[in-house]
């Protein structure tokens, strides 16, 4: 059972709580898993998004809040490629770390019938986290919450637990003829 914004105990909204993955090296998974959290609100559902790595100016985080979806960021450096030194990367880490317990304590509590957790599959690509302890989470969470898992290079046990698979392939991009990120449209 979760509870209200006023603690009351509510009735879990799903029956049952898939888990979704979006992945791929196009452009639209954090859009679509955006997409698919204001559906969600739309029906009455309760919704939590937290995102690992993203901290910049983004028009969706403007408006999720009116909408009743929790946001949560953690920023840092997100920057596919980028070289870290080992004492960067050892401090990225341990916020990491601490990030997904947060992630893990929202998505265990109950209170939420989906919870997006934006760019998570980037960062186990990149072995800042244990893709073990996020399969671990992906086992034991409650049987009504819905969790998406978002971002490049899902690691394949990753894809294997999940439900629902979609993998973004860029055929095209503005980016291609130097066409800079649009605000609105990119962010």
């Amino acid at each position: 059972m979760g509870t209200s914004h006023n603690n009351k105990v509510t009735k879990p909204k799903l029956k049952k709580g898939l888990v979704q993955v979006y992945t791929g090296s196009g452009k639209g998974k954090t859009t679509a898993a955006f997409g698919l959290a204001m559906r969600a609100r739309g029906q009455g559902l309760r919704v939590s998004i937290i995102q690992f790595l993203k901290g910049g100016p983004s028009g969706e985080i403007k408006e999720v809040g009116k909408l009743g979806i929790e946001l949560i960021r953690f920023p840092g450096p997100f920057c596919p490629g980028c070289r870290l030194s080992r004492e960067e990367k050892s401090r990225l880490r341990r916020r990491l770390q601490r990030a997904f317990t947060r992630a893990k304590e929202i998505v265990m509590g109950g209170r939420y019938d989906l919870v997006v957790l934006d760019e998570l599959n980037f960062v186990l690509s990149e072995g800042l986290l244990r893709t073990q302890d996020v399969l671990d989470l992906l086992r034991e969470k409650p049987a009504h919450v819905e969790v998406i898992l978002t971002g490049r290079y899902a690691p394949k046990s990753i894809v294997r637990r999940a439900d629902l698979v979609t993998e973004m392939v860029e055929v095209k991009h503005p980016f291609q003829q130097g066409v800079k990120a649009r605000k609105g449209i990119e962010y």
